[in-house]
């Protein structure tokens, strides 16, 4: 369904932060899952050991996404798969 891992990681970021799955929480559980989902994958960490996402940029997105419409969807996903790639 996904073409990549960080693909796969950007759409989990941002389903759970939109959908609203729990009653509280829904954006620290999202980035919460979206850090574990890159650390499974070898992803959370560059090859010189620095994060590739830093903390207030996660923050920030999360926030991006929660308070985006639901059409820029394609959009949101697009810039987080921007900053999680290998290539950066």
């Amino acid at each position: 369904m996904y073409q990549s891992i960080e693909e796969k990681a950007a759409n989990l970021l941002y389903l759970i932060v939109k959908n609203h799955g729990f009653s509280d929480g829904n954006k620290r559980i999202g980035a919460s899952m979206f850090l574990w989902f890159l650390d499974e994958n070898q992803l959370l960490y560059r090859e010189d050991g620095t994060k590739r996402i830093a903390d207030n940029t996660l923050v920030a997105i999360t926030l991006l996404i929660a308070e985006s419409n639901s059409g820029e969807k394609d959009l949101m996903v697009k810039l987080v798969v921007n900053l999680i790639n290998k290539n950066n």
